[in-house]
């Protein structure tokens, strides 16, 4: 039937602040302005997955179990929390670009039937990152 690409969306909130321990308080904030400062957002996260459509359920993927995956990997992990913390973000500063490439390598091994095409991640509606893998 073809290849197509799905796009399953999540949300989740989480706080965060632009800090390098290398730097000083000055130096981080002349570099990171407001972000400095400990802050959250209201994350959107829409997953894109391709794969060939099977022609006995007609889909390419299977809803349900790519929404357990994003909920598993992602929301469970990081809705409520203070990224800064997380094992993922030691010695690398929380951006939303950085949280992209967690995301992808967390969801990426988990996918079976189709391939992860895209991670767009909104961190507020002005400004989202669009990340394709390594």
């Amino acid at each position: 039937m073809g290849v197509v690409y799905l796009t399953r969306k999540a949300t989740f909130a989480a706080s965060h602040r632009y800090y390098d321990p290398r730097r000083s308080e000055e130096e981080n904030g002349r570099l990171f302005g407001r972000c400095v400062n400990l802050h959250g957002h209201n994350y959107v996260l829409a997953v894109t997955v391709t794969g060939e459509v099977d022609e006995t359920t007609g889909m390419a993927v299977d809803l349900k179990e790519l929404k357990e995956i994003i909920e598993g990997a992602v929301v469970r992990r990081f809705h409520t929390s203070h990224l800064n913390d997380a094992p993922e973000f030691q010695g690398r500063i929380p951006t939303t670009e950085n949280l992209a490439r967690v995301i992808w390598r967390l969801l990426k091994p988990r996918l079976n039937r189709c391939q992860l095409h895209r991670i767009t991640l909104h961190e507020d509606p002005t400004l989202y990152v669009e990340y394709f893998g390594e």
